[in-house]
């Protein structure tokens, strides 16, 4: 029996043990569900040991632990180091949600027709990671593994993984590896696989404008003390000029400017504006003025709010000028800009444009580096040949709008430039209510996964002399 055919054996296992995994709310960012997190590790190391590690342990962090295994079939061998995340973000709102976020539904959709796992996790980065765990116990099961394999796997990625870096630093000979191969990105579409070549980088931010020592009426003191809120909101908005260009000073200073032949190779990936609109429910695409939709979630940076509040939100009416009003402020980075200096940069910005009026405290949260993997290594090229066998189509590389802090570390740290071969779709819905992963995807992933680690294993021992 050959790989394939054993993960089509053992396709209604690999699907109900994920729907398990899923089912624990292993929310990192919201204390409450420390217990659930802690029991995700203890279902991850489990998994590795059921699925035929050496060993496997819980390494404790000062936050959440991290997951790691290995399996050395021979010191020779290429080794591939495997990298995911068993942490989800907050399913909050949920009441927006089809079905409970943490009792895994399947449902046919128009991007899925083979079905959809829904459920907060089953894209980012559960459903993706499994597919690591289920390919290397197909391999092993058939005495098909043909490299060395290193698990780790942590608890961290949606609150910036601080622990993680002190982790790699302290270990970078027990996570020696040839490749780093991780799962926590999209595909263009099924009919259009690809592989990520680039990601922008994170600066996290918290804003608390803080006006009078006390909420107040706002007829007494209303149009006589400054209202945080109005004050926060000014803030922000004036932070765009009218072409939605970021206006703190120097936030572009670092910013590499593409010439138009990249720029044209760039948008040659396939993209439909029209569906794109249609999908969200949008009648037009919004960002800095002189680029594509393609550029502007690839090579540009940019600053939203995700999430603003203050005052009485409850229920019914409360005339009340607030004492304090907050926001969450994320900035998607590009290669060269340094998260820890646009943070710097926007707090000095925001105190300096504040009015004598309030307050302003600004918090940093987490952050990571943008990364850009190279196309000619032996990774990439064993990535490419995968997905070519597997969908019969040759990949395309892109570069993704979403952050992944681990990425640069491994480089700087390990000496490793990552092979970010994901499958999910950007209509995943991640880090929003209705999360899903089409059942296929997983399926497929599992089998390319197989596919990487026999291609990587022939062209490291053609590189090798052997």
């Amino acid at each position: 029996m050959s790989v394939k055919a054993y993960i089509e054996t053992n396709k209604e296992r690999f699907l109900n043990e994920l729907l398990d995994l899923l089912r624990i709310p292993s929310v990192s960012a919201d204390p409450k569900f420390k217990s659930d997190v802690h029991q995700a590790a203890a279902f991850v190391k489990e998994s590795l040991e059921k699925a035929g590690v050496d060993k496997a342990e819980i390494c404790s962090t000062a936050g959440y632990p991290i997951v790691y295994g290995e399996k050395i079939i021979d010191p020779t061998a290429p080794t591939v180091l495997i990298y995911g995340h068993y942490d989800v973000q907050p399913a909050d709102p949920y009441e927006l949600w089809d079905s409970p976020p943490f009792e895994p539904v399947i449902k046919k959709t128009d991007s899925h027709p083979e079905g959809a796992i829904y459920a907060r996790g089953s894209a980012d980065d559960k459903g993706q990671f499994y597919m690591h765990v289920k390919a290397f116990e197909s391999m092993l099961a058939k005495n098909q593994l043909a490299c060395n394999i290193k698990f780790m796997i942590e608890g961290e990625e949606e609150v910036g993984s601080e622990n993680l870096d002190l982790f790699v630093k302290a270990n970078k000979e027990k996570l020696q590896a040839d490749v780093v191969l991780i799962s926590d990105t999209s595909m263009i579409s099924m009919d259009h696989p690809s592989v990520t070549v680039g990601l922008r980088g994170l600066a996290y931010m918290q804003v608390e404008v803080t006006g009078p020592n006390r909420d107040l009426h706002s007829g007494t003191y209303g149009g006589a003390v400054a209202n945080p809120i109005n004050v926060l909101c000014k803030l922000i908005a004036s932070l765009h000029d009218e072409d939605n260009k970021i206006t703190i000073p120097g936030f572009y200073d670092k910013v590499e400017e593409y010439d138009l032949a990249y720029r044209t190779q760039l948008n040659k990936a396939p993209f439909e504006e029209e569906d794109y609109k249609k999908k969200l429910d949008i009648a037009e695409t919004s960002g800095e003025k002189g680029y594509s939709t393609i550029e502007r979630v690839g090579i540009r940076p940019t600053l939203d709010v995700n999430g603003i509040w203050g005052g009485y939100t409850a229920e019914g009416a409360k005339t009340v000028l607030p004492s304090k009003a907050y926001a969450k402020v994320s900035m998607r980075l590009v290669p060269n800009q340094d998260h820890r200096e646009i943070a710097k940069l926007f707090e000095n910005h925001l105190k300096a444009i504040a009015p004598a009026s309030v307050k302003v405290k600004v918090v940093p949260h987490h952050g990571g580096q943008a990364a850009v993997v190279p196309t000619d290594s032996i990774g990439y090229y064993a990535a490419e040949a995968a997905i070519e066998e597997a969908f019969g189509k040759k990949a395309i590389p892109t570069r993704e709008g979403g952050s992944i802090p681990i990425t640069s570390l491994f480089q700087q740290e390990l000496g490793l430039d990552p092979i970010l071969m994901g499958f999910g779709l950007d209509t995943d819905a991640i880090h929003s209510p209705n999360e899903h992963y089409g059942v296929k995807n997983y399926f497929m992933g599992i089998e390319t996964i197989a596919l990487f680690f026999k291609h990587f294993s022939s062209m490291y021992g053609k590189k090798q002399g052997n």
